[in-house]
């Protein structure tokens, strides 16, 4: 269970996510658009998690999955983790980015569509949008995967995934309570964070992931250990 927290945890850092809420905050009545895209989100993400999670469960492709995604595998990827986290520490990525510029100049880049329905539309838009760019990604497959193994009755099964998605989204979910709970010093708040996130953002965002590499590659060495 505590590796299904971990990939809700990793999910929650999802790009388009954050640019999608990084939008929404610069647009008038930003509570409204992100209450809409959450809605859409929670939606497509319970609804997806149950189908894929009932209809796996009990099959030949659950005894797939178990094979497939085994302790090695996430071995792996929490070695990767801790590989980016020093190369963000290091400032590599800045340097790859000023490299890739330097050999490739910079074009004029389109504006996806679901950024241009954010910035023109309402809550209801917000919402389309929150439903299209929700599916399941890498991280919350591999929980569902381990959902499935966990064998839990259906009532609970669903309030897992319920709780998975909660966490996942929990980008929105906190300045949507903010905005709630402080309507005038959560705009202040935010912009003294974004100044805050541009000078601290490489440093704590190093030691995230190399705490979420920590996260995956104990469980899974203590699993190769114990077979």
């Amino acid at each position: 269970m505590a590796e299904v927290v971990v990939l809700a945890l990793t999910a929650a850092f999802n790009p388009t996510e954050v640019a999608a809420i990084a939008v929404m905050l610069l647009l008038p009545r930003p509570g409204r658009l992100m209450f809409g895209y959450w809605l859409g989100a929670m939606l497509t993400g319970v609804a997806s998690g149950c189908v894929i999670v009932f209809a796996l469960e009990g099959t030949g492709a659950e005894h797939t999955t178990r094979h497939t995604v085994g302790p090695v595998v996430w071995l792996v990827v929490a070695v990767l983790l801790v590989i980016a986290a020093f190369a963000v520490a290091r400032g590599e990525d800045k340097r790859m980015r000023e490299h890739r510029r330097e050999r490739h100049p910079k074009k004029e880049k389109k504006t996806p569509r679901w950024q241009k329905t954010l910035r023109e539309g309402n809550a209801w838009h917000t919402f389309v949008v929150g439903i299209l760019l929700s599916f399941p990604g890498a991280s919350y497959l591999a929980a569902l995967d381990r959902i499935i193994h966990l064998h839990y009755a259906t009532v609970v099964t669903i309030l897992v995934l319920i709780g998975f998605n909660l966490v996942q989204n929990i980008l929105i979910e906190a300045p949507l309570l903010a905005f709630r709970i402080w309507p005038t010093q959560t705009p202040a708040a935010i912009d003294s964070a974004k100044a805050w996130a541009s000078s601290h953002g490489r440093e704590y965002g190093s030691w995230a992931l190399g705490l979420l590499g920590l996260a995956l590659a104990i469980p899974s060495i203590i699993a190769l250990l114990s077979r």
